[in-house]
């Protein structure tokens, strides 16, 4: 998985659990993502396209695991498995890709605030004191 990035590889390592279901919803997939990578917030994330679409085409090479991209009519993708895999048709693909505009989806930023404990939040009590030079001491 040299070539994966940190969230593609989460994805295929959570298909790879999920590969006894028939049949797996984005929300589904991009839930077990959440856990297992221990994100917090965005709990209404989906999984973008082109990350899913890497991660299909890396498991039917690598792992054998035939899966096949579907959308229903509210453009969320169905994964299902089948003799082989199949990435979405390009009707499909632009009217789920145009709808990925007005949703959040799971990034490589979120596993790295995740790693970095995220920003916190800065005080007004953690400004740092300024340093007064003793004016005796320049002469």
């Amino acid at each position: 998985m040299n070539e994966l990035t940190p969230i593609k590889k989460e994805i295929v390592t959570v298909l790879e659990q999920m590969k006894e279901k028939s049949l797996i919803t984005e929300a589904n997939l991009a839930k077990k993502v959440r856990e297992n990578a221990k994100i917090s917030g965005k709990n209404k994330a989906g999984i973008c396209l082109k990350d899913l679409e890497v991660c299909i085409e890396y498991l039917a090479e690598n792992n054998q695991l035939q899966l096949a991209l579907h959308l229903n009519s509210a453009n969320d993708i169905l994964i299902k498995k089948e003799e082989t895999w199949k990435l979405l048709e390009s009707d499909a693909k632009k009217r789920r890709q145009s709808s990925e505009k007005s949703i959040s989806v799971l990034t490589n930023g979120d596993l790295r605030q995740k790693n970095s404990g995220g920003k916190g939040l800065k005080k007004h009590s953690d400004r740092k004191k300024m340093a007064y030079r003793n004016i005796e001491d320049a002469e």
